[in-house]
């Protein structure tokens, strides 16, 4: 691996050695991937065009100008599907309904081989910049502390991710940045990993937004502080199908009754598509889905 030590870990960050992986991995046993840098930038198509012409031009020129920049160990684009009212069961005390006028359309997710490697991507950077009028309306980053982008371990040899949820969390007054990152990794993920439901789970917390961290000219980045978001999730499944289940399932109860007091918003996102287009540091010839 290029940039992440492969761990088999207990969640109060206890690592601990094991050769072996059970299709079904419990908490101690599942395996996570440390990231060294991951950028996660939202994204909002012109509305000034048919949508599917944005979304087209993302994945097709604008795609070859990330694909570009020095350093990638992995460039994924999240395209969201169009019908998103948010997914998560409504909850008192928090936003599960995904305002209308704030509903993401995609999200690029840029993960870098080092956290000096962002520096050698100057050039691709600029054409990126450049670029992006004729696609957003609005773009904002969202990035982390390094090795704070975790990927686990959760599905079986052979098992295929045929359905994504995306989750932003907006944190609870009085909920600190340090408590919210605890909370995700040394108790939310084991809970997820308990369901047994999920083939994909990667977490992000993140540092707080900075409008200088991605001021590209002619988009907008408007983030007021009350619509800003503070970690997200993508969770895979074998098919939507199963997405459908888990989200009627028991173990949602269970899971909001553990974020309701440290979360204010939990908007959760039908993914319509995930695709990569560098990989372990290499660019794919055509798009992974």
């Amino acid at each position: 691996m290029t940039t992440g030590e492969h761990r088999n870990c207990t969640f109060g960050d206890q690592e601990e050695k094991s050769s072996t992986m059970s299709t079904s991995p419990s908490a101690a046993q599942l395996g996570v991937e440390k990231k060294h840098l991951t950028s996660s930038i939202l994204l909002w198509v012109r509305t000034d065009q048919p949508r599917q012409t944005g979304m087209d031009h993302w994945k097709g020129p604008h795609s070859g100008i990330i694909s570009a920049t020095p350093g990638l160990e992995e460039y994924r684009q999240i395209h969201l599907a169009e019908h998103n009212p948010g997914r998560w069961p409504a909850t008192d005390g928090v936003q599960t309904s995904i305002p209308p006028d704030r509903k993401i359309d995609g999200v690029a997710e840029v993960t870098f081989q080092s956290a000096l490697t962002p520096l050698k991507g100057r050039k691709q950077t600029k054409l990126a910049h450049a670029d992006e009028i004729n696609v957003f309306r609005r773009t904002l980053l969202y990035a982390g502390p390094p090795n704070s982008s975790r990927w686990y371990d959760v599905a079986g040899p052979g098992e295929r991710v045929g359905a994504r949820t995306l989750i932003y969390l907006r944190r609870r007054d009085g909920v600190g940045a340090g408590e919210l990152r605890k909370f995700v990794n040394q108790q939310l993920v084991p809970a997820l990993a308990d369901t047994a439901a999920l083939k994909e789970l990667r977490t992000q917390t993140f540092l707080p937004w900075s409008e200088k961290l991605w001021d590209t000219p002619n988009v907008a980045h408007d983030n007021p502080h009350d619509q800003r978001f503070h970690a997200s999730l993508v969770l895979g499944f074998s098919d939507s199908a199963a997405r459908d289940a888990f989200f009627t399932s028991n173990a949602i109860e269970g899971l909001t009754n553990q974020l309701a007091p440290h979360a204010s918003a939990i908007h959760a996102y039908d993914v319509a598509a995930a695709l990569t287009f560098v990989k372990n540091g290499d660019i794919l010839p055509r798009y992974q889905e």
